[in-house]
């Protein structure tokens, strides 16, 4: 293969440091990510040669394109954007999409290609599958998707809800006793609410009953019409437990359902979301979409840790349900 020269022209000695980052730790990154290009840099003009010279090419044009679109750069974000560019997608596609401007005025937007996949399904199906890691924003995602949908009156309230393992999901409880035992397992989706709307508000769409959260052992019987409906940590569930969840969705309904597989924790093993796609796959509507470690978005040791154990699982052939 012969060697190849790509010159790119930075529009402005503005964007320079942050094309290539404090004391060029940016630069620095993206020779280590592509060891068969030479970076030279002149001013405003980047002069890359090698075997690698279109893509990093391609790379840079990209990130002066996320530059003056708004986008800070930082060695987490990326990473991300390398790992797109090697696998032909193209990064201002995917960090530029925004899902919901929050209360509190930060953009929600998906950071992997993986989550961008994720939240186009939940817009072009009315139930929608996202099995993953943790880590990987398939609650909060479908959240921030659910306060879109309600304050562009496309639904008429939100539904969210998780099984409660522990509580033994017994209907047996008053509902006071019964919500004062699961409230620890639906924290989270009380976390991302609140990080998405002011929490007065959310307490007054609550107290009206907009939005609903509540143990999955509640849904049983109804017919939720109109409604975004998050069934989380659904690898909890038991497969009656999921065939009765599935089917109380209704008219002008959006169902998204959320899962690790890895992290089953109901008696027996029999997850009701183990095997789910062999039997829903080929219905109109319903979409799976697989999440992994290069979705991951907290801490890069958490990343590491999930594709130590996918690895490990390659080996001893466990793979996904």
């Amino acid at each position: 293969m012969s060697s190849t020269q790509v010159k790119i022209l930075v529009p402005g000695n503005h964007l320079m440091v942050g094309l290539l980052g404090q004391r060029d730790e940016l630069l620095r990154l993206v020779e280590a990510a592509f060891g068969g290009a030479q970076i030279h840099v002149r001013g405003n003009e980047i002069t890359v040669e090698g075997d690698d010279a279109e893509r990093v090419g391609k790379l840079f044009e990209e990130m002066v394109s996320l530059l003056e679109q708004g986008q800070a750069l930082d060695t987490t974000n990326l990473g991300r954007t390398i790992d797109m560019v090697k696998a032909d997608i193209r990064p201002t596609e995917v960090l530029t999409s925004e899902v919901l401007r929050s209360a509190r005025g930060r953009t929600v937007r998906p950071k992997t290609e993986g989550q961008k996949r994720y939240t186009d399904a939940i817009a072009d199906n009315t139930v929608t599958f996202g099995i993953g890691p943790a880590g990987t924003g398939k609650s909060y995602l479908a959240v921030a998707l659910a306060v879109q949908a309600l304050q562009a009156k496309r639904v008429n309230r939100i539904i969210l809800t998780r099984p409660a393992v522990e509580a033994g999901e017994r209907l047996g409880f008053l509902p006071g006793d019964l919500m004062a035992k699961v409230d620890p397992y639906l924290r989270p989706l009380y976390d991302a609410l609140y990080d998405m709307l002011e929490p007065e508000g959310v307490q007054r769409l609550m107290d009206r009953g907009t939005i609903e959260v509540a143990p999955l052992a509640f849904m049983r019987g109804r017919t939720l019409n109109s409604s975004f409906i998050i069934l989380d940590e659904a690898q909890n569930t038991s497969p009656e437990q999921m065939k009765m969840f599935l089917t109380r969705i209704g008219f002008g309904s959006k169902a998204v359902v959320t899962g690790d597989i890895t992290q089953i924790d109901i008696a027996g093993g029999r997850s009701g979301l183990l095997g789910l796609e062999e039997i829903l796959g080929g219905i109109d509507g319903v979409a799976f979409v697989r999440l992994g470690h290069r979705d991951v978005v907290r801490h890069k040791i958490v990343a590491d840790i999930v594709s130590a154990y996918e690895r490990s699982a390659a080996r001893h052939g466990a793979g996904p349900g």
